[in-house]
């Protein structure tokens, strides 16, 4: 027994008549579809073409537009002419013009010899399908599709919105569930003539008229009414994309169609000479027996998928802005530092011995972006100019990361800082931020200015850090946070410093010899009691005391307390 082999064509004759060759050279009778809206005179030449293929014949004409009961009325008829003119068939393989075989068509007889009674067609229930693309799964079923979707889209919308406002519903027909999927099918004789010779095809017919998209659910449907042994599964490999159009496959997927071990893949770029000549040239001798396994190359169309819907964290393409929820995030991981260049003196310099990574300064500084070194442009071709970074704080930073990717970025941030870029920090997986809250209060206990103005400041700072605090703290942050106020840090800097910068390399450093040269802060716990006096509370700074111990020497690490 052999297989029957049904083409439906549109477009690219010169490919449909080299594969329908070679189906006809390995023994398969093909019966071939065109598309009515092809030109008479260029039917005739096609069909003049293939008049010498004795096993090889054409079916009436329909017009097969996308969605429309024109494509199943195809089938029929070319299946009517197939098992009618070839008793010797088994199966029935449904293909397109644009479909192409991956093996031997010796394997795929062979397969299906060895399988006499299965069905081998994806039929899964309408209550069970993800893969509907268009907002229609069981309502297609239910509603009634007059219009042509793709001519006639406004018609289409707005018959739709009326049936769903009235209420309307079909009346599905006694003896059928439901069932969508591929339309690229490898049926037995005994299903498929068991299906078009169906006393109640008259009443099918009528009812899938009326079905959106019925090439992928008549079969479907039906076949689960007669088949003995049905395999919900397609042997052609045929993927779509995103938006639910097919992917195309060109030239340099040759490797991939060959890895999938699958019989027919479509659909395949008209061009692809390579695909053609490689898949089209004369078998060997030796018969693969390897299961078709869709497995192999799911996982790559996922992750093309992925790639498409998602993108790449950190990425932004000239092509398209990525939508929230998509390409979000950054692309490398990055420090950043509030308070410590106010505590410390030289934290820069001390950052680049100590870690070797380039600190930054105040990125989002109001006047300038303060890149490492003085830098007035970094890679990327990104300025130091505020206005321009201003323009989009995130894309900025999202920009500086991607590219400056395999080299961590560390910069200071404050509460003097253009502070619209707080949530992006906060909310992005990569980021590590280590606060000192209530740094603030040492530039202003070294500035020489009024006290009332020194207030005023103050109520400003305290008020602004707050905010970022709380943005820091709330359950949405995603970032690695670590927070300290001033009293707290200055207790035990060296502890503190060696935990950052262990998190940092990701794994124990070796103990910090050094550490950074604090800021000299006699005086410093009575400037913040006169601001207590003249009604601030500086509450972020922690409790400092009046007249504490020196506070600029080296502080040892301290013993860690277990609090039950």
């Amino acid at each position: 027994m052999t297989v029957g082999i049904i083409m439906l064509v549109h477009t690219a004759f010169d490919r449909a008549e080299q594969v329908a060759r070679h189906w006809a050279r390995a023994g398969c009778p093909v019966v071939i579809h065109v598309d009515k809206a092809l030109p008479l005179a260029r039917y005739e030449k096609f069909a003049a073409a293939l008049s010498d293929v004795a096993t090889l014949k054409f079916a009436p004409r329909h017009r097969c537009e996308w969605g429309t009961w024109g494509l199943v009325s195809a089938v029929q008829d070319a299946s009517e002419i197939m098992l009618s003119s070839f008793k010797e068939i088994r199966h029935v393989y449904l293909t397109s013009g644009a479909c192409l075989p991956l093996r031997p068509v010796e394997d795929l007889i062979s397969y299906l010899a060895e399988r006499p009674q299965t069905d081998f067609i994806e039929s899964a229930n309408v209550a069970t399908v993800l893969w509907p693309v268009g907002g229609l799964d069981e309502e297609r079923f239910t509603l009634r599709f007059p219009f042509s979707w793709k001519r006639h889209r406004y018609l289409f919308d707005k018959y739709v919105d009326l049936q769903r406002r009235i209420g309307f519903k079909r009346n599905i027909p006694d003896g059928i569930v439901p069932h969508m999927g591929s339309q690229w099918w490898c049926l037995t004789r005994q299903t498929l003539s068991a299906i078009l010779q169906d006393p109640k095809r008259p009443v099918f017919d009528k009812y899938f008229k009326r079905v959106w998209i019925p090439d992928e659910s008549y079969f479907q449907t039906l076949a689960r009414r007669y088949s003995v042994a049905l395999e919900s599964r397609s042997l052609t490999l045929s993927k779509f994309d995103f938006p639910g159009r097919p992917h195309i496959f060109y030239d340099d997927h040759l490797r991939l169609l060959r890895r999938s071990d699958c019989f027919v893949a479509r659909k395949i770029w008209p061009r692809a000479n390579k695909l053609y000549d490689a898949f089209l040239a004369a078998p060997g001798n030796d018969m693969n027996r390897t299961e078709p396994d869709l497995g192999k190359v799911d996982r790559i169309f996922a992750k093309a998928v992925q790639r498409r819907t998602r993108g790449r964290s950190g990425l932004y393409m000239q092509s398209r802005f990525p939508r929230s929820g998509y390409a979000s995030g950054t692309a490398a991981k990055y420090s950043v530092f509030h308070g410590f260049s106010d505590l410390f003196e030289d934290f820069s310099d001390w950052m680049n011995r100590t870690t070797g990574t380039r600190l930054h300064g105040h990125l989002f500084a109001r006047d300038r972006v303060e890149f490492a070194g003085g830098k007035t442009i970094v890679a990327g071709g990104l300025s130091d100019s505020a206005a321009l970074r201003d323009a989009n704080c995130a894309a900025f930073l999202t920009n500086l990361l991607w590219n400056t990717r395999g080299e961590r970025q560390c910069f200071l941030f404050g509460p003097t800082d253009d502070q619209r870029i707080r949530e992006t920090i906060a909310f992005d997986r990569n980021a590590q931020v280590s606060v000192i809250s209530g740094a603030w209060a040492i530039p202003l206990f070294k500035s020489n200015v009024d006290f009332a103005d020194i207030r005023k400041d103050a109520t400003k700072l305290q008020q602004v850090e707050a905010e970022h605090l709380a943005i820091l703290r709330s359950p949405e942050a995603k970032a690695r946070v670590r927070i300290w106020t001033l009293a707290e840090f200055i207790a035990a800097p060296i502890g503190l410093l060696q935990t950052i910068i262990d998190e940092m390399s990701q794994k124990p450093s070796q103990r910090l010899a050094e550490a950074p040269r604090m800021a000299d802060l006699t005086g410093f716990g009575q400037f913040l009691q006169n601001l207590k006096n003249q009604g601030v509370q500086p509450k972020l700074t922690g409790n400092f005391p009046v007249n504490p111990e020196p506070m600029n020497a080296q502080s040892l690490p301290q013993k860690p307390y277990l609090v039950r």
